[in-house]
């Protein structure tokens, strides 16, 4: 695809929403504040932030109507230049800069503000007329999937597929707040399992847990994440499905954890360290001469077990369990008890000099 799939690859999106409630110092603050627990994490992050034409979102008649999703966007009305304050201030903490565009003209001002990800709300998944919008400025989009049908998610799938569009997938349960039994981790395997293809992510609205659902979700594959944030300000009641600056803070270093305890990606097979080598080498049998064995032995499947046996420890230069072969022949003699070492056989082994330097170094001196 045009754009590269990285710029998710380990992206937390902090939606800030409208948590500014109109206020430039608040938004800033806010962005202030998590910018700090960002660089101090050394996480990539987006600060994300919702745009709406306000004066044509709402029908003229019903400006008025007591409705709280009507009343907060009003409320909370920002102008171009107020968005791009809080923009510059986000680049200036560190952040990409992101937008949740409510309707076409918004697109508009996200393409102006030269946004490298647009999010699709999970409440858009199906408003045609705006994917259709944010498809032609041809930037990375995340979508989240809170009630999105099957039938839905397919198509908006398919729909930026066929467009050579880089496209993340959150799961998403859309109650605000969530509770633990409600989260529905399992839900990443069958996207990850769908849609192999796409950058899958984890968009939560949970307000007990900053660790566990972490864990599983980055385990699970998840590479995108994304919660809404708010500060303690101005005695302004924060909603439970907001996080606070010190919970984002455990939260990134319950992502770190998650990394260190799950280790590198799961499309190949992971390296052996020495140290585990070494500790596994001491609990391979080595091999041992049941009687006394003249010179010129030759040693095969036949009179194996007759002649030699298998135990612990297995000592440095002596041959295991793993390296016994037809054909190979004692150079000097051995007495009863004693180990079969490297340097006491003519055979495909002793001849290959990486393994025989290997077994050389490994087991018990004694």
């Amino acid at each position: 695809m045009k754009n590269s799939k990285s710029i998710f690859h380990n992206l937390f999106v902090l939606e800030l929403a409208n948590n500014h409630l109109g206020s430039l110092v608040r938004g800033k603050k806010i962005i202030s504040e998590y910018g700090q627990v960002v660089r101090f994490n050394k996480i990539k992050a987006a600060i994300k932030l919702q745009f709406r034409d306000v004066d044509n979102f709402i029908h003229d008649s019903y400006k008025d109507m007591d409705e709280r999703y009507i009343k907060k966007t009003l409320s909370t009305k920002l102008d171009k230049k107020g968005y791009k304050t809080l923009v510059d201030h986000i680049k200036k903490n560190g952040c990409l800069p992101m937008a949740t565009p409510f309707d076409e003209k918004s697109v508009d001002l996200c393409v102006d503000f030269k946004f490298p990800i647009i999010k699709i709300a999970s409440s858009d998944c199906n408003d045609w007329p705006l994917i259709e919008k944010i498809a032609s400025t041809k930037k990375p989009v995340i979508v989240s999937t809170g009630g999105v049908s099957e039938k839905d998610l397919d198509d908006v799938v398919l729909f930026f597929k066929n467009r050579k569009i880089d496209l993340a997938i959150n799961h998403c349960v859309s109650l605000y707040p969530s509770e633990d039994s409600e989260l529905m981790l399992n839900q990443i395997d069958y996207l990850k399992n769908r849609y192999p293809d796409n950058v899958i992510g984890f968009s939560t609205h949970e307000y007990t847990d900053w660790s566990n659902s972490m864990h599983i979700s980055y385990a699970k594959g998840a590479r995108t994440w994304e919660r809404h944030i708010d500060i303690e300000y101005d005695d302004i009641k924060v909603s439970k499905y907001n996080s606070l600056p010190h919970q984002i803070d455990h939260w990134f270093k319950s992502f770190h954890k998650a990394v260190e305890m799950c280790g590198p990606n799961a499309d190949e097979r992971r390296i052996i360290t020495k140290d585990e080598t070494e500790y596994l080498d001491k609990l391979v049998r080595g091999v041992y001469a049941k009687k006394d064995l003249k010179a010129g032995f030759e040693i095969n499947s036949k009179n194996l077990n007759k002649n030699f046996f298998l135990a612990i420890p297995l000592q440095k230069g002596q041959l295991s369990c793993r390296e016994l072969l037809n054909g190979e022949i004692l150079l000097k003699g051995l007495k009863k008890g004693e180990p079969l070492n490297i340097d006491n056989i003519e055979g495909p082994y002793s001849k290959n000099k990486s393994l025989k330097e290997k077994i050389s170094k490994r087991g018990f001196k004694i």
